[in-house]
């Protein structure tokens, strides 16, 4: 069944009400790879109830719809589907457990036509029990088998390209090889990140890492770079998932710095390719 316009634009969702607790907290935190120096404090305070502190983009994982785009009713054939970018403006700090309540919608449905698939974009706002804004999240998934159904919106204001200058800091980070199996326990069970068949089936030689795990340890490479990995400084984060990245890998992140923005980018050096494009971070100084 073809994609409807109306049908997948204006998807209803119920609020989601998440309860999380300190050990969702330090999951997620491992999932993102802190905590493989088990001698730094600056990352312990993430992994071990002892003080802890929730990791900024733990957010990411809150109030999180599951795979709905699975339901045959949306049309979508999401087992070609990937994560095209994620933006996310941190309004208060998160508690390092507690409950929020996630307001989810559809804001554009483009069309990029036979062919060249189409994009989705859907916004979660996070707010605790007393109504406070906690944070604001957009995702854009890239329906890579779905283009062509001659309706659509105009795309919103498209991410900042990084500078065409040398980097002024870089570092590398390593994926573990259990990454993807870990990462999803956060809740984002889609069989790609698991399933070698559906992996082929999608065009890939084995299974891929989640986007947001990558985008997770952006964060990482950033807070540790300009922050002293203090992940409280950490206001705004947004990126492009350019390409695809595997478990095992490890990934070279360059950043340049702004006043309070920082531009990023992120290459998987032992393939020559980049995996996150059009980078860029707020953080408090």
């Amino acid at each position: 069944m073809p994609i409807s316009y109306d049908t997948l634009r204006h998807w209803h969702f119920d609020d989601i009400r998440h309860d999380y607790s300190e050990k969702d907290a330090i999951l997620y935190a491992l999932g993102i790879g802190l905590g493989e120096d088990p001698l730094d404090p600056r990352a312990l305070r993430y992994v071990y109830e002892k003080s802890l502190a929730a990791y900024p983009t733990l957010s990411v994982a809150l109030a999180y719809p599951g795979f709905w785009l699975r339901d045959p009713r949306t049309g979508v054939d999401w087992v070609r589907l990937v994560h095209g970018e994620q933006r996310l403006r941190l309004h208060r700090r998160l508690p390092a457990s507690g409950t929020v309540i996630g307001k989810l919608r559809n804001t554009h449905l483009i069309d990029k036509g036979e062919g060249r698939g189409a994009l989705l974009i859907n916004e979660r706002r996070l707010f605790d029990e007393a109504g406070a804004h906690l944070a604001t999240l957009t995702s854009t998934t890239f329906l890579r088998g779905d283009g062509g159904f001659g309706a659509g919106d105009a795309p919103p204001e498209p991410l900042a390209a990084t500078p065409d200058t040398p980097p002024e800091r870089s570092t590398a980070l390593r994926i573990s090889p259990r990454a993807a199996l870990l990462y999803r326990l956060n809740g984002d069970y889609n069989p790609l990140h698991a399933d070698p068949g559906i992996a082929r089936q999608a065009g890939f030689d084995r299974p891929i890492l989640h986007g947001l795990c990558t985008y997770g340890m952006a964060a990482r490479a950033i807070v540790d770079t300009w922050c002293d990995g203090d992940g409280d400084a950490l206001t705004e984060l947004n990126t492009r998932f350019s390409a695809p990245c595997f478990p095992g890998e490890t990934l070279e992140f360059d950043m340049w710095r702004r006043g309070a923005e920082i531009r990023f980018r992120a290459r998987a050096p032992g393939r020559g390719v980049m995996v996150l494009s059009h980078g860029s971070a707020r953080i408090q100084s």
